[in-house]
C-alpha cells in the first residue's frame, strides 16, 4: 500500500485528500518510482482549482516533478531498472499520470537518470523550472550576447531560471519585482539589473539600460494590464513569451505599438520542448552541462514535509517565495 494525493472536486487547498491504494504494476512504457522528493508548481494549484489549460477529470491526482528510485518498470522499459536513481520531467497529461504520491507511476519519456551534483531535492525542483526558460529563450529565441531578456515576476522558480539561462547563454538579464524587499536577492540569484516597478518608471529604466534600444526578449508569466507596457519595453522586432496568467485581469495587446516595432508574441509552455523527443533530449543535455559548469543551479525556498501537501498549497498562492517549493517524502 501506499498514499497518494487526488481530489474528487475543484476548489482550495483543503481538497486534496490523502488515499491509501494498492500499489499498481506498471504498464507498458511506464516506469513505478519510490518517490524521495516532489517539485510543486503554480501550474498544480490552478489544476487543483479547475483553472489550467485542459480540464479536470474527476476525480484526479496531480503533480509533475519528482525525484526517486526505480522500483518496478514495464515490460518494453529498456532504458531504466529498479535501483535506478531518476526524475520525473513534466511531459504529460495530469490527467493520466501524477507525482504527489509515495509511489508513482509515470511514463518512460518522462523519466531522466538523476544528476549526480543534485540531491533529490534539488533534483525534483530545476526540470519545469529549467526546461521552460530553455524552450523560449534558448531554443526558440536563441538568447545571446548584446541580447536584453527582461523577466518579469522574477522570483518564481521559472523567473530565476530565465535568469540563469540568460547569463549562461551570454545575454543580460533585467529582473523585474514589485518591492524593494527582493532586489537584493535578485542581484546575488544573478540578475545583472533589477527594475523595481512600484518605485520606477519600467519603460524609462528599461530605455535607460539598454541605451534607448529596448530589450529583444520579454519572458513573462504574468499577463493582465502590465503586459502592454512591457511590449514597450521592446526593441524593434522584439519576441514577447507569456507563459503564464498570474494576473487574472485582461491582458490588453497595444496594436499600434507592435505594428510600429514589429513585435511578435507567442505563447510558450513546456509541452513544445519536452512533448518532442528530439526537444526533450537536447534541453535536458543543455541543462546537464549548465549544471556541471556550475552556471546553472536549483533555488529552493523552502522544503515541507508530504504529510504537509494541504499547507504547500496554502503557501504557494501567497506568492511571497523566492524559487521553487520541494516537498519531500
Amino acid at each position: 500500500m501506499s498514499r497518494t494525493i487526488r481530489f474528487a472536486k475543484a476548489g482550495g487547498p483543503e481538497v486534496l485528500e490523502f488515499i491509501e491504494t494498492e500499489i499498481a504494476q506498471p504498464g507498458p512504457g511506464e516506469v513505478r518510482i519510490k518517490v524521495k522528493a516532489i517539485g510543486i508548481n503554480r501550474a498544480e494549484a490552478m489544476w487543483r482549482s479547475d483553472q489550467y489549460i485542459e480540464p479536470v477529470k474527476f476525480p484526479a491526482g496531480l503533480g509533475y516533478e519528482a525525484a526517486g528510485i526505480v522500483d518496478a518498470v514495464g515490460s518494453d522499459v529498456t532504458g531504466f531498472a529498479p535501483g535506478d536513481e531518476v526524475n520525473v520531467i513534466p511531459s504529460f497529461s495530469m490527467n493520466q499520470y501524477g507525482t504527489y504520491g509515495e509511489v508513482v507511476i509515470v511514463p518512460e519519456h518522462a523519466v531522466v537518470k538523476h544528476p549526480a551534483s543534485l540531491s533529490f531535492a534539488e533534483a525534483a525542483s530545476v526540470w519545469m523550472m529549467f526546461v521552460t526558460a530553455y524552450g523560449a529563450l534558448i531554443e526558440d529565441a536563441k538568447v545571446t550576447k548584446g541580447d536584453f531578456v527582461i523577466v518579469p515576476a522574477a522570483s518564481s522558480s521559472v523567473g530565476l531560471a530565465a535568469i540563469q539561462l540568460a547569463n549562461y547563454a551570454g545575454a543580460t538579464s533585467i529582473a523585474l519585482t514589485r518591492g524593494a524587499a527582493k532586489r537584493q536577492q535578485l542581484l546575488d540569484a544573478g540578475a545583472a539589473h533589477v527594475v523595481v516597478t512600484d518605485e520606477t518608471d519600467l519603460v524609462d529604466e528599461v530605455m535607460r539600460i539598454t541605451g534607448g534600444q529596448g530589450a529583444r526578449v520579454v519572458f513573462d508569466p504574468v499577463g493582465g494590464p502590465n503586459f502592454a507596457r512591457l511590449i514597450s519595453t521592446l526593441s524593434f522586432q522584439g519576441i514577447a513569451y507569456i507563459y503564464g496568467a498570474l494576473s487574472e485581469e485582461v491582458t490588453p495587446l497595444p496594436v499600434l505599438d507592435m505594428i510600429a516595432k514589429m513585435i511578435t508574441i507567442k505563447a510558450h509552455n513546456i509541452w513544445l520542448t519536452s512533448g518532442d523527443e528530439t526537444r526533450r533530449k537536447a534541453a535536458v543535455e543543455y541543462v546537464l552541462k549548465g549544471f556541471e559548469s556550475g552556471a546553472l543551479k536549483p533555488v529552493i525556498d523552502r522544503t515541507f514535509t508530504f504529510d504537509e501537501m494541504v499547507e504547500v498549497h496554502r503557501y504557494l498562492e501567497t506568492n511571497g517565495q523566492f524559487g521553487k517549493i520541494v516537498v519531500t517524502v
